[in-house]
């Protein structure tokens, strides 16, 4: 498995609901809570999507901007559009209260598209979707990436998209999975064309895939982090000598291929460690060491903690089950900063949202 499908295992789009917006200026959308990304694309119209700090982006059709939503945000028509009257909504995608796993519901009634509200000059269409994050792995992806990343999209793909969402609302069998998996492939291919025309800014991992001699040696440690590497094993991967994979792997990665193997493996091991079925010399094991004590000690000097207390710190940070089940969907608009609210509970129904 290649570095960025394996960091990708972690980000998901499970039990999603999109949500497809039609606005006619003037408007803005609060995206009020902090899921690890937030995907956007503009599929005709344009728009300004303005970050806490106050800094700006303009969108335009064909557009698709990933978000690291630490801090809410807003999207909207115009860079002065939120010192002006105009009207207000606020998406929430995921449990507010901080009980139980973040559930997502981005369905909005009143952003919901209809036949009737399409086509109308001046209008912006949007595809909202959020994802959720399990484990840790995801975080080592997320921090080498900037806050936002755009993307622009081919006009017959944002097409595609827009029909295929459509689908999977209409039709109640598979739709559910059917959009799960459609945003899942949507952040697969923004972030690989993102990595594309970034190569400067990409991360080492990226750039040592493209390589002849770091990617070959990148894939086994990937695939096999249980395996007792050495630099020479790792060369002959490459079909290179030890000295000129040693120092073309520094070059490229940073960090010599040792070190890298051994941070890939607690990275591993963090993972797995949030897995309580696990012992601690299961984990050993399982990222490459023969016995808990080495394991331990590589782990606790790299990450200043045992992986005993690792494993506690997780337990007392879980949330509590209490809405699992759950659904919220929260919408709130505002016409002349005038306000009114309103939360509703809902359940899954292939894509959609009853009430």
């Amino acid at each position: 498995m290649d570095p960025l499908s394996s960091l990708l295992s972690g980000i998901r789009a499970e039990g999603s609901v999109v949500a497809h917006a039609v606005l006619r200026p003037p408007w803005t959308i609060r995206f009020a809570d902090r899921a690890p990304l937030i995907m956007v694309t503009v599929l005709r119209g344009d728009g300004t999507l303005v970050l806490a700090d106050g800094s700006h982006t303009s969108l335009v059709a064909g557009d698709t901007a990933l978000v690291q939503a630490g801090e809410p945000f807003h999207l909207a028509d115009a860079p002065d559009a939120l010192d002006r009257p105009h009207e207000r909504y606020e998406l929430s995608c995921f449990v507010p209260d901080g009980f139980g796993p973040a559930d997502i519901s981005c369905a909005t009634p009143e952003l919901i598209v209809t036949p009737s509200t399409t086509g109308v000059p001046g209008e912006t269409s949007l595809l909202v979707g959020a994802y959720r994050a399990s484990g840790r792995r995801h975080e080592r992806l997320l921090r080498a990436l900037p806050q936002v990343m755009v993307i622009n999209e081919d006009p017959e793909m944002c097409l595609w998209l827009e029909q295929s969402a459509a689908d999977a609302v209409r039709f109640s069998a598979g739709s559910q999975a059917l959009m799960d998996r459609l945003l899942d492939w949507a952040l697969v291919c923004t972030l690989r064309s993102w990595l594309a025309e970034q190569q400067q800014c990409a991360p080492a991992w990226y750039r040592g895939m493209a390589d002849p001699i770091v990617g070959p040696a990148l894939t086994a440690i990937h695939d096999r982090p249980f395996h007792r590497w050495t630099v020479a094993s790792l060369a002959a991967e490459a079909a290179v000598s030890r000295a000129l994979f040693a120092r073309r792997f520094t070059e490229v990665m940073g960090e010599p291929p040792l070190a890298y193997l051994t941070e890939w493996r607690m990275a591993e091991a963090e993972e797995l460690l949030a897995d309580p079925a696990r012992s601690v010399a299961q984990v050993a094991t399982t990222v490459g060491y023969s016995d808990s004590f080495g394991f331990s000690a590589a782990f606790k000097r790299l990450r200043g903690t045992s992986p005993t207390e690792f494993r506690a710190a997780l337990v007392r940070a879980a949330p509590h089950d209490e809405s699992s089940s759950g659904w919220v969907s929260r919408i709130t608009t505002a016409s002349n900063h005038s306000t009114r609210s309103r939360r509703t509970s809902a359940t899954r129904t292939g894509g959609s949202v009853s009430r």
